[in-house]
């Protein structure tokens, strides 16, 4: 009877894991932190950073800075947007923190890949083009090569 009792306590958990996932994915470019999101599902910060991380691999503030940078490669490939523009677009406050993760993650400075990687990906259906472009995490971008 335990056992049945953790099973269903653990999906009780995983429903709320990703009704906070859903509200970053649909919130990104909004102020959020783990504090208020934890509140939303009834959690403290502690448990949700935990959990969220066993369940996804990644702390809810990770997920979110990434949610973050992948919108802004979209808007800038599109190119009708400056890098100022887009950096408040998708909810930073600092053009130098948002330029910071940006090469973090995606390995050169966002002026950069918009000049390199502009204009849409032609034929390419949405999901195809987002997956070919997601930003790695945890600074995984090597080094770039010493000419």
């Amino acid at each position: 009877m335990a056992r049945r009792e953790d099973g269903e306590q653990r999906i009780r958990d995983l429903l709320l894991l990703r009704r906070v996932r859903d509200r970053i994915d649909r919130d990104y470019a909004h102020p959020l932190d783990v504090e208020g999101l934890a509140r939303g599902v009834g959690l403290s910060a502690g448990h949700l950073s935990r959990a969220f991380r066993a369940a996804y691999g990644e702390s809810p503030y990770s997920y979110l800075m990434t949610r973050r940078i992948e919108r802004a490669m979209t808007l800038l490939r599109r190119g009708d947007l400056s890098v100022t523009e887009v950096c408040f677009a998708v909810g930073y406050g600092s053009l130098g923190t948002f330029t910071t993760r940006f090469t973090e993650l995606v390995g050169m400075p966002p002026g950069r890949y918009r000049r390199e990687c502009g204009g849409p990906l032609a034929g390419l259906p949405g999901i195809v083009a987002m997956r070919a472009t997601k930003p790695v995490r945890n600074r995984e971008v090597p080094p770039p090569a010493r000419e």
